[in-house]
């Protein structure tokens, strides 16, 4: 039989032995087999480690294109993977989650390039002067960690799972390899079949391995960082591996919870919200056959209201056609397989013990296009528990599939307790057009979630649902959820990055950040900054303007023009118990001030246009008599990429302005954005 590869140390190696079969999830044929026996792991870790230095030395900009020319490059490979996605069991609109979501990934951690420096390493925070003559202050850097991200994902999503944690570690510098669950390992090893053809990443950024993870946790290190996705017992299994404790290697879990959702008081049979409810439940029970560790396990409805919802959800249900996913009438596929039916059945056994199934079978179901039996196919199954403060099963075991059982409340204030009583949660919904039921629930149930999402129908139709997590949120939740966080957009890269606090003069810290600090030395020369290309200009340079008299006429004008007439800006004003001594000058009167005495004026240069100003605060009153001046260095630069071929190449020069009175005092601070062109093409 066919064996996968793996794709380690520069090459494919199938493994020795015959492997552990693996078995279309829809026919019960087998596919193919997986085995990693013979494998070094030390060596993989090691060539990991060793060819990681080409992705630290790439800049974020370097690497968030890479994303992306891979997201591209993918795409053009989709019917490929739809093809194969099919045989787990999936649907189309299942394998769109799992197969796009996953590409979707990488992209939205590209974009994340504009946020950061086109350096290898990163600023976090703000920074701390630390002497009162500005000589010595601190700053936090991360830079990326010198060893090998390791990824060992569960089974319900072979594609999603993989790329929404690598496309973090990679654009962080940092390389992978990848362990799926070897059950499906089949589709995410033809993902990393096109991934390595495509030449796009470096040499060892990823490595996967199909099959078992051997003894691969004997041989990390404290620069390496361990992820899982899965259940909480094999999570707290590997978390307590001694390698782990004893290098302090940081563990990221992401475990299978008890998620819920709750109709809130006030919605009302009939009305658009309770549709809403009833239609997320349905999605959520059904979608990946149940097979999301997101899923809704618990559903907590007001006790008046238990019928309604047994019925209308039982009639949602039961507009599910069950079958071959390649059959167009399907709506819902089979389990991964024959092994997990088995296990799902077990769990709803031990549930069955405080709760009763309402609807659905355990022991048949219609299919459509397929063989109920051959495949691993299985009935939605909706329970019911009429006493959730007494029953224990229902808040401790998961069946993870198409399973879920309906719980009733009396208040508010019990279904946030009957929230946490799953001790530690993903994600959870409430449902309501309340803004104060939307505020308790958030308020009271807020620490023992990772996610809340809000549902009504202002939102219904752009929401993107209960059980999906999304690339700039964090993913991951308290206590049994695994403690953990995934993805959430900058936060998500400093998982693998390490930081370090940096003390010094502003001079050297300006120096090893390439961001310019307050108090640096600067870089001033006979040519205007703004007569500077983008790549001429260095961080530091700097100049210091002209001074210029701040008048009572010059504020009367400033107030007529802007129609700003507070009363601090108006000479007569009576000013005892106010802040201010007398007339006082605009703030953003200083700062167009500031403009024209740093602007380049009537001259034609590389600045392009003012794309915005950060950080503005005014530090003290500027009174009728006071002489200002600007002191403006060249801060940061982050490089853009051409839109088209027609766009000009350019990028955004962030510029440090402290406004100066004739006591050598601040007044005055921004940093302003300019858009500055390139001299040349590349």
């Amino acid at each position: 039989m066919q064996k996968l590869n793996n794709y380690i140390l520069g090459k494919q190696i199938s493994g020795d032995g015959d492997g552990q079969i693996l078995y279309n999830a829809v026919t019960g044929n087998p596919i193919a087999a997986a085995t990693t026996k013979g494998i070094n792991f030390e060596e993989v870790l090691n060539y990991g480690r060793k060819n990681g230095y080409a992705l630290r030395k790439m800049t974020f900009h370097e690497r968030g294109l890479m994303l992306r020319a891979l997201a591209i490059y993918l795409r053009k490979h989709l019917d490929t993977f739809y093809n194969i996605s099919y045989q787990t069991g999936a649907t189309k609109a299942d394998s769109w989650i799992d197969i796009e979501g996953g590409i979707g990934n990488l992209f939205a951690n590209a974009s994340l390039r504009r946020k950061l420096p086109d350096t290898p390493f990163c600023l976090d925070g703000e920074h701390h002067p630390l002497g009162k003559q500005n000589t010595f202050m601190g700053h936090h850097l991360l830079v990326p960690k010198e060893g090998v991200a390791i990824h060992i994902n569960a089974f319900n999503f072979p594609v999603w799972g993989m790329l929404e944690k690598i496309a973090v570690n990679l654009l962080a510098g940092m390389p992978c390899v990848v362990k799926p669950a070897t059950v499906t390992s089949y589709l995410t090893e033809a993902v990393v079949k096109e991934i390595i053809a495509s030449n796009i990443l470096p040499e060892g950024a990823l490595q996967l391995i199909c099959g078992s993870a051997g003894n691969m946790l004997d041989y990390v290190t404290s620069q390496d960082v361990v992820t899982f996705t899965g259940s909480a017992s094999t999570g707290l299994q590997l978390k307590s591996h001694k390698k782990i404790l004893e290098e302090n290697i940081p563990f990221n879990m992401e475990a299978d919870s008890l998620n819920c959702i709750v109709l809130a008081d006030d919605v009302e049979k009939g009305s658009a919200e309770w549709d809403i409810f009833i239609k997320e439940i349905r999605k959520e029970i059904t979608v990946k056959c149940g097979q999301k560790c997101t899923a809704i396990r618990r559903i907590f409805v007001p006790e008046n209201k238990i019928e309604d919802v047994k019925n209308d959800l039982s009639k949602a249900l039961s507009q599910t056609t069950i079958g071959n996913p390649l059959n167009d009438k399907v709506r819902m596929g089979s389990l991964v397989g024959i092994n997990q039916r088995n296990e799902v059945k077990e769990q709803v056994q031990k549930l069955l013990a405080s709760s009763q199934i309402i609807y659905g079978s355990l022991d048949s179901v219609s299919t459509i296009d397929a063989d109920a039996e051959k495949g691993a196919f299985i009935s939605p199954l909706l329970l019911l528990n009429e006493n959730p403060f007494t029953s224990k099963e229902v808040h401790e075991v998961e069946a993870f599939g198409p399973v879920s059982t309906l719980m009733p409340y009396k208040n508010l204030e019990e279904a946030i307790e009957l929230s946490k009583l799953g001790k530690g949660s993903l994600v959870s919904t409430i449902v309501t057009t309340s803004e104060k039921n939307a505020e308790q629930y958030v308020l009271g149930a807020g620490a023992y979630h990772g996610r809340i999402l809000i549902l009504n129908n202002e939102c219904a139709k752009e929401s993107t649902g209960h059980g999906s997590p999304l690339p700039l949120l964090v993913h991951g939740g308290p206590g049994r959820a695994g403690g953990g966080e995934e993805m959430g957009g900058l936060r998500g890269i400093k998982h693998y990055m390490q930081r370090v606090a940096l003390q010094g003069s502003p001079s050297m810290i300006t120096a090893v950040s390439k961001v310019y600090m307050p108090s640096a030395k600067g870089n001033i020369d006979k040519q205007h900054p703004f007569t500077k290309y983008f790549e001429e200009l260095k961080i530091g340079d700097q100049l210091i303007t002209e001074r210029r008299l701040i008048t009572s006429e010059d504020i009367d004008k400033f107030a007529d023009i802007s129609g700003d007439h507070f009363y601090a800006h108006i000479a007569d004003t009576d000013f005892s118990g106010t802040m201010f001594e007398r007339q006082v000058a605009h703030g953003y009167f200083i700062m167009s001030a500031a403009a024209g005495l740093f602007v380049d004026n009537y001259k034609k240069n590389p600045v392009l246009l003012n794309y915005g100003i950060d950080e503005l605060r005014f530090t003290k009153p500027v009174y009728p008599g006071t002489e200002i001046y600007i002191r403006f260095t060249c801060k940061e630069k982050i490089a853009q990429d051409k839109k088209d071929e027609t766009d000009i190449p350019k990028g955004i020069v962030k510029w440090l302005v402290e406004m100066i009175d004739d006591t050598d005092e601040l007044t005055g601070i921004a940093t302003i954005l300019t858009m500055v062109a390139k001299k040349n093409e590349s």
